[in-house]
């Protein structure tokens, strides 16, 4: 079996190859623009197989620009040719969408009619309905719909290529709106309900969780993420007796655009949208008297599509990053039947999870790697360009997301951390985004080795300009159980202060002779509110904290400064031991860069959080009272399992959450 697949470096293409690698045999022969090849490489290495061989080549060229020798070459071997080279954007401009989707499509049929392959696959979109009104089977193409984009219309036409111009067996693949991996939430590109990601940050930033907006009915969406796609394209690509058909990729059931936003709202941690006018009332007397020309979703759709409006939303929605052109088409006017598909993914195992199990998962992955928000801050990246940022525990949670971050503001992060292959992967994804890093493998809890880790920063590296101390060890267990493992101490102890301070005293040289520096030290808002069973963990940061403000007065005259972050409560694989944190309210780690960015950009003494001043200062008029709600605490939340080396958290639950919601951010 041979495969060639256009768009392999594209979304879709990657996971396809990645199917075809996981579940066929054969060489796959993947067409690859000469300026991509180092992109390409990259992959190459990731997918770690000789069986992906590049072919040069180029959309817009006769044939795809292959080598006539080449084709000769091949004539005859190619079992699948999937051509998932196109745009897929809404806010392309008419010449784009013409130029890739129909000007592609039809080189790319004309090479496969070269190659005589044995079927030729084209991944079309749902946006090739327009705006059909009704149930649009996978029986269904030409039915004089309107097509109101230039990518509706390009997707239409190319469609039409396919079946009008192959002299070969082909089959069509129409995805609806593509998210990222349900189970990774990867995603290369914002695009659907991505650009409304930042809308949602700004009101999760400003609003309590608890409070209900008030939206509209805007009809109905369709989500897929795109390991569904990849893995019923595979399946459905090789069953035979499917040639000349269409298949439709989409979630058999339509899904509200409320929902879907508020799946990612809350998500997000953000403020959910309530319809009070949606289509259970005006479906029923007397609104369905109400013509559908008056209806809410109907005029409030008409109304996005106005030229005028569109203009305003610009202004307006627009500069959360949300496009007037996707505010068109939130909805589709279409319900697309999947019977086929369904029929045809029958007992295979492949189907379309339910968006709240992932939703999740996307949002985490789009706040990490996606949002773009500090790279376009014009503070942000003053403090930031070209400065050399080392950053501990830099190969996951908090120091992997603030490397990310500050690669994406145009700084330069130091990635420390001890295993070398994950601080790898970290510098590959800054630099295949177009930064700089650089890796230095450390065992923090090593002083010797810290002692060298200093001798080389400063040897091979011009500057170090900021120090973020994030790499540390918690350990949650109670007195009671800790008396024969006094090494608990000793190691919190050995990372998280001796390790600290080592690193910083070895780099201070380097500083006093920039004549600046700032340190910024991830402590935690326990230091503040005293929280049974941390002893340990409490205590190491409580030390970090003090010898920093002691050293920061003797460092001042050298424009040495330092920053202690309280932080709370984070999602992290540091927590996860205890279970019980699983339903308890967190802040996530890209949350928890943003204040390291603040840290670094402002250089406040301290970052707090109001819980922990309301603490910090309980401690100091009402002690009696603090220390009696934190033994209530004590007797509420148990030993976690892996503390007591059981199988069980306890069994007071509802207690345990209410307590974590209102003193939200707290290591209980």
């Amino acid at each position: 079996m041979s495969y060639f697949v256009t768009g392999a470096t594209g979304f879709i293409g990657r996971h396809l190859v990645e199917e075809l690698l996981d579940h066929r045999e054969g060489e796959i022969h993947v067409l690859v623009r000469e300026s991509s090849l180092p992109r390409m490489e990259m992959l190459l290495r990731r997918w770690g197989s000789d069986r992906v061989i590049p072919v040069v080549g180029d959309l817009s060229q006769p044939n795809l620009g292959v080598a006539s020798k080449w084709v000769a070459d091949h004539t005859g071997e190619i079992d699948h040719f999937f051509h998932l080279a196109a745009i897929y954007d809404m806010t392309a401009d008419d010449a784009t969408n013409e130029a890739m989707n129909v000007g592609g499509t039809r080189n790319a049929v004309s090479l496969a009619n070269a190659l005589k392959v044995g079927c030729f696959h084209q991944v079309s979109s749902v946006a090739a309905a327009g705006e059909f009104v009704g149930r649009f089977d996978e029986t269904m193409f030409d039915e004089g719909q309107h097509l109101p984009s230039p990518y509706h219309r390009t997707k239409f036409e190319s469609e039409k290529i396919v079946r009008e111009e192959l002299s070969t067996p082909w089959r069509v693949y129409r995805p609806a709106v593509v998210v990222g991996d349900s189970q990774t939430g990867a995603m290369d590109k914002v695009d659907g309900p991505y650009y409304f990601f930042p809308l949602m940050k700004m009101l999760r930033d400003n609003l309590p969780s608890w409070m209900p907006l008030v939206g509209v009915d805007l009809g109905d969406t369709n989500v897929v993420p795109v390991d569904y796609v990849a893995k019923a394209m595979d399946h459905l690509a090789h069953l035979p007796g499917h040639d000349g058909e269409a298949f439709h990729l989409v979630n058999p059931e339509p899904q509200p655009v409320v929902d879907t936003i508020n799946a990612f709202c809350s998500a997000a941690g953000a403020p959910q949208f309530a319809t009070p006018i949606d289509r259970r009332v005006t479906g029923s007397l007397p609104f369905a008297l109400v013509p559908k020309m008056l209806r809410p979703s109907t005029v409030v759709g008409g109304l996005v599509r106005n030229g005028a409006v569109q203009a305003l939303l610009d202004q307006t929605v627009g500069r959360f990053g949300v496009p007037a052109e996707v505010l068109a088409h939130t909805s589709f006017s279409a319900v697309f039947d999947s019977r086929r598909t369904e029929k045809a993914l029958a007992g295979s195992g492949i189907g379309v999870p339910d968006l709240e199990s992932y939703a999740d998962t996307l949002w985490n992955y789009w706040e990490e790697n996606l949002d773009e928000s500090t790279g376009r801050d014009p503070a942000v990246r003053a403090a930031l360009t070209g400065k050399y940022v080392l950053i501990t525990g830099a190969s996951s949670g908090i120091g992997q997301v603030t490397a990310l971050k500050v690669a994406q503001a145009g700084g330069i992060p130091v990635l420390v951390a001890r295993g070398k292959d994950k601080l790898e992967e970290t510098r590959a994804i800054i630099e295949l985004r177009g930064g700089t890093a650089h890796v230095f493998p450390c065992d923090l809890s090593d002083l010797e080795a810290i002692d060298r880790l200093c001798e080389q920063v400063a040897a091979e590296l011009p500057a170090i300009d900021f120090v973020v101390n994030n790499a540390g060890r918690s350990i949650r267990r109670s007195l009671k159980l800790s008396h024969d493992r006094f090494h608990d101490f000793e190691r919190t102890m050995q990372l998280n202060y001796f390790g600290a301070i080592r690193l910083v005293m070895g780099l201070l040289p380097k500083m006093r002779d920039q004549r600046k520096g700032h340190i910024v030290n991830i402590s935690s808002i326990g230091v503040q509110t005293n929280p049974p069973r941390f002893s340990a963990y409490v205590a190491s940061k409580a030390a970090l904290d003090s010898w920093s403000n002691v050293v920061a007065s003797e460092l001042v005259g050298d424009g040495v400064t330092f920053t202690g972050i309280h932080m709370p409560l984070v999602r992290t694989p540091m927590i996860a031991p205890t279970k019980l944190y699983d339903k308890f309210p967190t802040i996530s780690p890209a949350q928890a860069a943003d204040l390291v960015i603040k840290a670094m950009v402002e250089r406040p003494h301290e970052i707090n959080t109001l819980l922990g001043n309301v603490g910090a200062v309980a401690h100091t008029v009402a002690p009696k009272l603090a220390f009696r709600l934190l033994n209530m605490a004590y007797h509420v939340f148990p030993d976690s399992a892996a503390a007591k080396g059981e199988g069980s958290t306890g069994t007071r639950e509802s207690e345990q959450i209410m307590l974590a919601k209102v003193f939200k951010g707290i290591h209980w």
